[in-house]
């Protein structure tokens, strides 16, 4: 049978409808080659693994560690404090700010300086200021770190970062770090700033942010980050970076060179911003389990799905919120709130029959889906009734 040119273009256009989905295995095919020991990716708002290289391996971090002195000293000391340097601090190893002893400076500047410069003197000077000493600021530090940011495998004995074989990490506690410490307004501005004019007793400059995606070449959408580097850390990386669809964390940790840190941190961030992006279900969402039991969500719940797949919900008899993603993977979870009796009029004509309000690109994408396949359709009995009416 011969076909007419509408029903050819019908079929062309159904086949690349069909054909523009990648398979799971392509998408996996997809996943960046990361050459540091140890890496991963997180979203941002949800904290969600997105890709993981030994992310829970015990690492060294290098002066990553800063952005925990910074944190700490942030929500812990009063930024307008002066400190008076001690000759301790002035004699750091390392990278500096060469502060002088008995140099009084601003509790916030010495922290610009900690994480802009990335400066050892700086670190201690904070770290005796706010504990009157390194150990007793390290252990004060560690509680915080467990009990308010919610690491598990980290434990740290200094301020700075300088190797010690006690002063370790994971990949996944520095990016849940870099998730909790960027919420904080006054460590955003100090973790994205490019560079800084310093007016030191001794030393004045321009400070320039050593990581190198804030200025000497730039990245799409980077927000901020702090690099570092002792030979038995090798080179590490902790980069916050944001889009329209997404906001991701990269950390890579223990690259053999400077430029692999840099190329794999890069990978990750385009494997990212490429693949997945930022949905959330609205607080005050109801649903409605399969005992007819009603429940309402409290607060946002935030997750990230791939760009081309389709999520669904499920509520327990507990009400437990269950988001997963096509194949199985769990995306989200959360308790919801049980909807008192007496408030259950009022709210059954918001009632969602296990189904969530998700972000607007989910209905976005099957609304678009669903357009194309009807054009097609269309087409296809647009070219039936013309070949009826020929043969009449």
């Amino acid at each position: 049978m011969k076909k007419t040119p509408l029903i050819l273009a019908a079929s062309f256009f159904l086949g690349m409808i069909f054909s523009s989905e990648p398979s799971a295995e392509e998408r996996s095919a997809n996943e960046p080659a990361i050459e540091s020991e140890s890496a991963v990716l997180i979203d941002a708002d949800s904290g969600q693994i997105l890709y993981s290289k030994k992310s829970d391996a015990e690492m060294y971090p290098a002066s990553v560690t800063k952005m925990a002195t910074a944190i700490y000293a942030i929500e812990n000391g009063n930024l307008d404090d002066i400190v008076t340097v001690s000759e301790n601090a002035r004699n750091a190893d390392g990278t500096r700010v060469y502060l002088e002893a008995g140099e009084q400076v601003q509790l916030k500047k010495l922290i610009q300086g900690l994480m802009i410069n990335s400066g050892n003197d700086a670190g201690i000077a904070i770290a005796e200021h706010i504990s009157g000493n390194v150990e007793s600021f390290s252990k004060e530090m560690n509680e915080f770190l467990e009990e308010k940011v919610g690491l598990e495998d980290t434990h740290f004995t200094n301020p700075h970062g300088l190797f010690d074989p006690n002063h370790v990490t994971t990949a996944e506690d520095l990016a849940t770090l870099t998730q909790y410490a960027s919420q904080n307004e006054t460590f955003r501005e100090i973790f994205s700033t490019a560079e800084l004019k310093w007016d030191g007793e001794t030393w004045d400059t321009t400070l320039h942010n050593h990581h190198k995606l804030l200025q000497a070449t730039p990245y799409e959408g980077m927000v901020g980050g702090k690099n570092g580097y002792v030979s038995q850390s090798g080179f590490t990386l902790s980069t916050l970076a944001e889009r329209e669809n997404i906001r991701l964390i990269a950390v890579t940790l223990n690259a053999k060179t400077d430029r692999m840190s840099y190329k794999d941190t890069v990978k990750l961030l385009d494997y990212g911003f490429a693949n997945f992006t930022s949905e959330f279900v609205a607080s005050g969402t109801y649903y409605k389990d399969q005992e007819g039991q009603e429940f309402t969500l409290d607060e946002p719940l935030y997750y990230a799905r791939k760009t081309h797949e389709t999520i669904s919900a499920d509520v327990d008899t507990n009400g437990n919120l269950t988001i997963d993603g096509e194949d199985g993977r769990e995306l989200a979870k959360h308790p919801l709130d049980p909807v008192k009796a007496e408030k259950n009029k009022l709210v059954k004509s918001a009632v969602a029959d296990v189904e969530p309000v998700f972000g607007k690109s989910v209905l976005h994408d099957h609304l678009k889906f669903i357009v194309m396949i009807s054009f097609a359709v269309a087409l296809l009995l647009v070219g039936y009734f013309f070949r009826q009416v020929r043969r009449s």
